[in-house]
């Protein structure tokens, strides 16, 4: 039986009864219905184990959001969080303990996982929640030659660019809507003459060189296309090849233009050791005007900081080449799952409704004020308290959008965490195109 939920039984985050009328008392004095996970059966006594990266305080909200399902099933969800994660389910899935489900946060994680042979399909219900609350490109990644194993969790929304609403009233800007339109304000801050446009940090320890990954897939995806973004991730087109260069080059054009950077901080060399929290934080004095970074940066402004549309700072989405272009770069997690005893395809079939997904939006918003949002058609916004989550749902909705996964992610380790970083690097502080090319292109195993 399909268990989708629907947004008219979202749960209040509080103790859920399993009596016979399925309605009881919750921690706050309310009630909740269990009428929705009466298709699951009476779990009393089974433990599920759930293992992720996600730690305290963001682990939380997971353990709030799985609650309805224990109070209304009788089963116990057992969730660990380590930093370590994704060495460790690695050895785990290799040596034959893994846990009953992992949230995993790459597909080409998830595909290693799943060459093991440890890992297990999920419940034709999993695969139908997926259809009907996700697009094709969200099940593709959870799919591992033409095997779908995953339905999504998750996501962030990377193609955004940070600034000041107040700073642009106050001049008279216009958040552009074309990549056209994103060159002429560069241009006209310049011309005014009161700051840098820019402002970047891509220091970040071992992961020093990450932001520009994200800034040259976010530019594949402009200057070239999804189907050629496809073929450079599958290295079915060589790293160095026309589209790849030309869309480093459109991140050179204003990462490496000394009128266009780094305000408030330096010169171009200054972007490879100021770090990635602290790369966007001129905005808030007026010292640049424009970062380009994902959702998730919205945490590393100080506290009591105004982020809203109105407010000190807010982001836009990176446009595309024409305002019908509306490719988004992303990332987000999966739920992978390495049995199938019935309790944990029951709760691996609650993951994957939009139930789950407003269950968990709501704990976030409680408890950290938001940070959490997923692709989930299903998702309300209502339960939403954050303005940058919610633009990114608005983004994630869109019927126009044509959602990528961080690029980076996909590849093998050897490029993706290593010479792409570590050229990417090389090249802001004056390595060429071609040679900081080439270099990545050698280390494609």
């Amino acid at each position: 039986m399909l268990v989708a939920g629907g947004l008219s039984a979202v749960l209040a985050l509080g103790a859920c009864s399993s009596d016979d009328d399925g309605d009881g008392g919750s921690a706050d004095g309310g009630s909740t219905d269990c009428a929705d996970f009466e298709s699951y059966g009476d779990l009393s006594g089974k433990t599920v184990t759930v293992y992720a990266g996600i730690v305290a305080p963001e682990d939380q909200p997971y353990m709030d959001s799985y609650k309805p399902f224990e109070d209304c099933t009788g089963a116990t969800i057992d969730y660990t969080a380590d930093k370590n994660f994704e060495q460790q389910i690695l050895v785990q899935a290799q040596a034959g303990n893994a846990p009953d489900i992992a949230i995993v946060p790459q597909p080409g994680l998830l595909q290693q996982l799943v060459a093991t042979g440890a890992a297990v399909e999920p419940p034709a219900e999993v695969g139908a929640n997926v259809d009907e609350f996700w697009g094709e490109d969200w099940k593709a990644y959870g799919t591992v030659d033409g095997t779908f194993y995953a339905a999504p969790s998750g996501a962030s929304v990377k193609s955004l660019v940070w600034y000041s609403p107040t700073q642009f009233a106050d001049n008279g800007w216009e958040v552009p809507t074309t990549l056209d339109e994103l060159q002429t304000l560069t241009d006209d801050i310049v011309a005014k003459g009161d700051n840098k446009p820019w402002c970047a940090g891509i220091s970040s320890g071992e992961a020093t060189g990450w932001p520009i990954t994200d800034w040259m897939e976010d530019m594949m995806l402009r200057v070239g296309d999804p189907d050629v973004y496809d073929q450079w991730v599958a290295h079915d087109i060589p790293f160095n090849s026309e589209v790849p260069t030309e869309a480093l080059d459109a991140v050179g054009n204003y990462l490496k233009n000394p009128d266009y950077v780094n305000g408030g901080i330096g010169d171009v060399s200054s972007i490879a050791t100021t770090t990635f929290q602290d790369g966007g934080l001129p905005i808030l004095d007026g010292a640049c005007s424009l970062h380009r970074m994902a959702s998730f940066y919205a945490s590393n402004f100080p506290e009591g900081t105004d982020v809203s549309e109105d407010g000190e700072v807010f982001a836009f989405y990176l446009p595309g080449k024409t305002a019908d272009d509306h490719p988004v770069l992303g990332a987000g997690e999966f739920n992978l799952a390495f049995a199938d005893r019935p309790e944990v395809q029951a709760f691996q079939t609650y993951l994957s409704t939009d139930l789950w997904a407003n269950n968990k939006a709501s704990a976030s918003s409680e408890a950290t004020g938001g940070g959490w949002i997923s692709a989930n058609k299903g998702l309300d916004p209502a339960n939403l308290v954050n303005p940058i989550d919610k633009l990114s749902v608005d983004l994630l909705q869109d019927p126009n959008t044509v959602f990528r996964f961080d690029g980076s992610d996909q590849m093998p380790a050897a490029v993706g965490s290593n010479a792409f970083w570590k050229q990417a690097t090389a090249w802001i502080t004056g390595q060429s195109t071609k040679d900081t090319l080439d270099k990545i292109e050698a280390s494609w195993p």
